[in-house]
């Protein structure tokens, strides 16, 4: 599963931020998942306790926001969601070429602690 990999480095860089900042428990982080990245969210929240055990993060909640797929056309430069539906075309000029600017990563967003 790629999702534990993942997991594991989104707390490492969480822990190392703690560390750096001096903070002694962090309560939340926030993980941003691009809908192309092929993570599922389920693995990450079962694989989040073991891989924060030991850690400042350890009792801490997870939250994933999922990112969908987002296309600019290189075309009218109009910003879409491709898919199935409109054959991964622009549908405001109905050309194929775009690149794509979201959806791809996976993202450490945020680290929240209360005080």
């Amino acid at each position: 599963m790629h999702e534990l990999s993942y997991i594991v480095r989104m707390v490492n860089l969480a822990e190392k931020t703690a560390i750096d900042n001096d903070i002694d428990h962090v309560d939340k982080i926030v993980v941003e998942v691009g809908a192309m990245t092929g993570v599922l969210p389920y693995y990450l929240h079962k694989y989040y306790p073991e891989a924060t055990a030991g850690t400042r993060l350890e009792g801490s909640e997870l939250e994933v926001i999922e990112v969908p797929v987002t296309a600019v056309c290189n075309n009218c430069h109009g910003e879409y969601n491709p898919d199935k539906e409109n054959d991964y075309r622009c549908p405001k000029c109905g050309s194929t070429d775009s690149h794509i600017v979201a959806g791809r990563d996976v993202t450490l967003k945020n680290i929240l602690v209360n005080d």
